[in-house]
């Protein structure tokens, strides 16, 4: 019986499936510096992690019964790809599952803060009984997303997800992207209809001149994507918003186009140093915060899971 390692844990419709097939599942949460010792003791085949574990040179050449390392989400980077495909090993991963839940996301972060909703749900507990009426007066200044023109720094699946749901709702769509140079996107509806928008990549300074919103949706880099420079390139009174992965937005540049007012707010679910993201970060109130929860929907979960597994049936039965 081939033994599939879900180190992160696994939606149960993964687990069911996996097992009708015949495999032997174990949700042991092994920390990093135990993973080789306990794929080699207990012959696992099948490696599946999400983003905290690291599938590196040294355990891959250490546990020769692995067959295959499988990633729940987009991005592989915690994994040495190439390494692994040199032993023969498959690498896997889930580019659609999750891409409906960030985009959703996107939008959390968005409609809150053109309403002031991460500042006032820390004044009202403090100061909403004492000065209810100077607070409604400060929060009135908020604006709504239809017709404004929403920026998308790389438009693969997530990207395109979320132009999806920013068209929908009235807004102007414009996109940056070396590799996708035109797109067609179909947006359907609850009763079966559909409208079809087709739009044209234009060069990244002209996004980010025109936009009163951009999202970010670009793997891991080396450097910096939005840096001092492009925040000065953006709109003054706009909102940036990162969803995809820390390190491409200069947070030093970003603390310091909000404190300056160039940028009215960001939202952000992921962090330079993160798991330990910097203090100004966390206590500036122009800025909305999530732990990374992109991904992390019950559905997009079980999304991921079945996707997981059939690849895992496919490849290894």
């Amino acid at each position: 019986m081939k033994v599939i390692l879900a180190n992160e844990g696994l939606a149960n419709e993964g687990i069911a499936l996996l097992e009708k097939a015949g495999f032997e599942v174990n949700l042991t949460h092994v920390a990093q510096e135990q993973l080789a010792n306990f794929i080699n003791k207990n012959e696992i085949n099948g490696l599946l992690v999400r983003s905290a574990t690291k599938v590196n040179k040294e355990i891959i050449d250490a546990c020769p019964s692995l067959k295959l390392i499988g990633r729940g989400g987009v991005g592989m980077d915690n994994i040495d790809v190439k390494h692994a495909e040199s032993k023969g090993i498959h690498v896997i991963n889930t580019p659609e599952a999750s891409s409906e839940s960030v985009a959703e996301l996107v939008f959390a972060h968005l409609f809150g803060a053109v309403r002031f909703l991460p500042d006032s749900n820390r004044n009202m507990p403090l100061e909403g009984e004492s000065h209810f009426k100077s607070l409604k007066k400060s929060y009135a200044g908020g604006v709504e997303l239809r017709g404004k023109t929403l920026g998308i720094v790389g438009f693969g699946r997530i990207g395109q997800a979320t132009a999806k749901m920013a068209l929908a709702l009235g807004m102007r769509v414009i996109y940056t992207d070396h590799h996708v140079t035109k797109a067609s996107l179909d947006i359907s509806f609850f009763d079966g209809q559909s409208v079809n928008f087709t739009l044209e990549a234009q060069e990244l300074e002209s996004v980010l001149k025109q936009s009163d919103f951009v999202s970010l949706h670009v793997p891991a880099q080396e450097d910096y994507v939005i840096g001092k420079k492009e925040l000065e390139m953006m709109k003054p009174g706009s909102g940036i918003i990162n969803t995809s992965r820390g390190g491409i937005l200069d947070e030093v540049a970003l603390v310091e186009a909000l404190d300056n007012d160039h940028l009215a707010f960001a939202g952000l679910d992921v962090y330079e140093s993160e798991p330990h993201p910097e203090i100004q970060i966390l206590m500036n109130p122009k800025i909305s915060l999530t732990p990374h929860i992109g991904a992390s929907t019950i559905e997009a979960q079980q999304r991921i899971g079945m996707e997981l597994a059939q690849q895992v049936i496919n490849l290894l039965n």
